[in-house]
């Protein structure tokens, strides 16, 4: 019986993102180059007094600043010739518990007096480790009053605390706290490796799926681990089998991929009226019309790099039999055909969002996006014509 299983019996059941939740520089995804100066820093006794962690939802800055300081105590424990912390120190720092390692989160204390609590707070030595480290999560949210008073603290802090600042909103913290802290930007994490890790958490689980089910959860995931997490989340606990792209459809509102082919199709072969029925048939079942073009353009977003990368599957994010498919699809378009197609859509989709008649937008799109060639070869008329007018007329 699986661990999962267990817990559900049990009763205590975690979900993904926080059973899987990195607790080593090793298991952290996508963010090798911060991992690397951390350890250094480290290693080599140079780590600062205060750090802002940047980035956007989901990319592991809470993460990074709790393994960041199980380390600096683990580290500080050895200099001291003393045994590295309990697992039920460990465990405290990691559920963000510990006594010496305080986690604030600055939407719910962001006031000037949550701040003077810390800064007096902050002469106390540590109960039981070398360092007092503070992670404020959110810290864009503290007011200007928490801000000033934090300023003097954060220049010129006791010897024994270090302050982790973790923001997805950087451009809100005062130029004055960023000058005093290192700043490291965390990048959203690639589809790829999204992938691969929801691929790994599923082996480990005992979940048996299709390869396009880990590659369409990290699509939507848009760089973010925990919400890839989350996702898959959902996925596995509405399963009653495999994992397959009809799991997806269902739970995650997912379009009919033979649906979407079909309707990419008929533009390509410049069949208006199939183009219609398809794209009839996705409204009938339940997507907007604004969303039939979103989608319609993701799925020309794949013909275009199956065209211009040659079917670069790591670049098209997707199976190797799906990119084969883009390419047939793609057929005799060109790549500035289908940039324009996906600038239609875009345009479109805009338009139907505000629009009364977004019905007949949706149409009107998908006829005009079918028409692509005829209007190209009339362009091109018109402007062989303009060529050749008379200079009076120009």
């Amino acid at each position: 019986m699986s661990e999962s299983t267990e817990q559900n019996k049990r009763g205590a059941y975690q979900v993904l993102a926080r059973r899987y939740r990195s607790r080593s520089f090793e298991e952290l995804v996508g963010q090798e180059a911060i991992m690397r100066t951390l350890r250094n820093a480290i290693e080599q006794e140079r780590t600062a007094h205060a750090y802002l962690f940047c980035g956007t939802r989901g990319v592991g800055k809470t993460s990074t600043a709790r393994i960041f300081a199980h380390e600096l105590m683990v580290h500080g424990q050895a200099l001291l010739g003393e045994s590295e912390p309990s697992q039920e120190i460990v465990d405290a720092i990691f559920r963000g518990e510990d006594i010496d390692v305080v986690e604030i989160d600055g939407a719910s204390h962001n006031g000037v007096n949550e701040a003077r609590e810390l800064i007096s707070n902050a002469g106390l030595m540590p109960a039981r480790m070398p360092f007092k480290i503070y992670i404020i999560d959110e810290v864009h949210m503290l007011s200007q009053a928490a801000f000033n008073a934090l300023l003097k603290t954060m220049e010129e802090p006791p010897g024994h605390v270090k302050f982790i600042l973790c923001t997805t909103e950087p451009q809100k913290v005062p130029q004055t706290i960023q000058s005093r802290c290192q700043r490291f930007d965390f990048r959203s994490i690639s589809d790829r490796q999204i992938a691969d890790h929801l691929g790994a958490i599923l082996e480990s689980e005992g979940v048996a799926y299709d390869d396009v089910v880990p590659l369409e959860i990290a699509r939507l995931a848009d760089g973010s681990m925990r919400d890839g997490l989350t996702l898959l989340d959902r996925v596995v606990s509405a399963a009653t089998g495999d994992l397959d792209a009809r799991i997806l459809e269902e739970v995650l509102g997912l379009p009919d991929d033979t649906l979407v082919d079909a309707m990419v199709s008929a533009i390509v072969a410049g069949d208006g009226g199939a183009a219609l029925r398809a794209g009839g048939e996705l409204v009938g079942n339940g997507m907007s019309h604004a969303r039939v073009l979103d989608v319609l353009a993701e799925r020309l977003r794949r013909l275009l790099v199956a065209v211009t990368c040659d079917g670069d599957t790591d670049l098209l994010g997707v199976t190797p039999e799906a990119a084969e498919r883009a390419r047939d699809l793609a057929g005799g378009l060109d790549s500035a055909a289908l940039v324009h197609m996906i600038v239609s859509c875009d345009a479109g989709a805009r338009t139907i969002r505000s629009s009364s008649a977004s019905r007949a937008m949706l149409d009107a799109v998908l006829v005009r996006l079918s028409l692509t060639e005829q209007f190209a070869s009339a362009a091109g008329l018109l402007a062989e014509q303009s060529g050749k007018a008379p200079a009076r007329m120009r």
